[in-house]
């Protein structure tokens, strides 16, 4: 385990990027907890492979949902909904994974779905050039409907608890203290605890990022 600024953090990451030769786009998956600090750490990632001259892709799960009418067939704080009914992984390998995976035409869409306005959305298809970067951030990305297509797998890992405090201030204009916990505490972390306990999502990922302290954290490679 190493442990360092931010920006060694990044740079170890990017030269994990650079390390791997695919003869297609590299998809890289940025996994954890809901408030980990994945969408952040994607985002410096990506600003740093850019900066290195790398043509990158950034998306996210939050666009390959389904629609709202279809995520809440088990109620709103289900954990098992939040796992099972959530995320369109069938659109999300057809339109994104499989286009850039080996074999695929790079033909790409990095979205098909605006959950703020609940409803589909269809971007312009892009032709990824041969050497760029996925880089793609979201919960379950280890699930089995997606962990073969991954060419480098990161986990975020948080305290469970500290997601919570997170949460609490990353959405506390929109809803209340009690709205959050309620919300983390019946579903999310459930949600997250049914994720451990079947896919082990930090057994399959090749570097594990420790993001407790985020302007100090730890990380790890892992080889299997």
């Amino acid at each position: 385990m190493e442990q360092g600024t931010r920006d060694e953090m990044l740079g170890r990451l990017a030269e994990a990027v650079g390390s791997v030769t695919v003869a297609h786009p590299m998809r890289v998956a940025i996994d954890g907890p809901p408030a980990a600090g994945k969408t952040t750490l994607a985002d410096e990632l990506a600003v740093v492979l850019r900066e290195q001259g790398r043509d990158v892709i950034r998306a996210t799960i939050d666009d390959f949902v389904f629609p709202r009418a279809q995520r809440y067939p088990r109620g709103e704080y289900s954990a098992e909904g939040c796992y099972f009914d959530t995320h369109n992984y069938d659109a999300l390998n057809r339109v994104l994974l499989d286009p850039l995976g080996p074999g695929g035409d790079r033909r790409f869409q990095h979205a098909v779905y605006d959950r703020t306005a609940d409803t589909a959305m269809s971007p312009p298809v892009t032709t990824a050039p041969a050497d760029a970067v996925l880089v793609f951030d979201g919960v379950f990305l280890m699930r089995p409907e997606l962990i073969d297509r991954w060419d480098l797998r990161i986990f975020v890992s948080t305290a469970l608890e500290k997601t919570v405090d997170r949460a609490v201030i990353r959405e506390r204009r929109v809803s209340s203290r009690a709205e959050v916990e309620r919300r983390w505490r019946e579903r999310y972390i459930p949600s997250q605890q049914l994720y451990f306990a079947t896919v082990r999502p930090a057994h399959h990922a090749n570097i594990i990022v420790h993001n407790d302290e985020p302007q100090l954290p730890a990380w790890e490679a892992q080889t299997h």
